[in-house]
């Protein structure tokens, strides 16, 4: 009897649709791969865009404007020296403030920061204001007199003062 090969049917449809399967999930784990990758970019865009925009808003953020208030001139005469005799001292000051309560808590307290003032303007000497660390002195000197407490211990607080006038006499 001859041999008759047999046909084995739908093995090579098995391995082909084996086949394809592991095609189809190879593909499909590739565009999850690659969605993932343009979403972690996406993200990293949107940081970086605030990043730079935060920065650049706090460079664009304008300095606080200063806070002045002119103090009325002061004439006052000064404490005699040993090489003289009666000096006068005329000084216009202005103060430059920390904030806006500081102002407002100077311009009502004003009375006793005159008053603190004057007395520290009569205890110089002429030879002291003479000189330029004589006046650099005075401008500390008078920061921490008006910085000093107030009513209930409030403070103002003086961040700076200039000289508009100063004349020794």
């Amino acid at each position: 009897m001859p041999k008759t090969k047999q046909k084995v049917s739908g093995n090579g449809k098995k391995h082909s649709f084996i086949f394809l399967m592991m095609v189809l999930i190879i593909l499909g784990l590739a565009a999850l791969v690659g969605y993932v990758f343009y979403q972690m970019h996406i993200i990293q865009s949107a940081q970086q865009a605030e990043i730079t925009k935060s920065s650049s808003a706090k460079k664009n953020v304008p300095a606080p404007s200063p806070i002045y208030i002119s103090l009325d001139t002061f004439t006052v005469s000064l404490k005699p020296g040993e090489n003289d005799g009666d000096r006068v001292l005329y000084i216009g000051l202005t103060l430059q403030l920390k904030d806006e309560s500081s102002k407002l808590l100077l311009q009502q307290f004003m009375p006793e920061v005159r008053s603190r003032l004057l007395l520290l303007f009569s205890r110089q000497t002429g030879d002291e204001l003479a000189t330029d660390n004589g006046k650099i002195e005075l401008i500390n000197k008078i920061k921490n007199a008006v910085n000093l407490p107030l009513a209930n211990q409030q403070s103002v607080m003086v961040t700076d003062v200039l000289l508009n006038a100063f004349i020794l006499r």
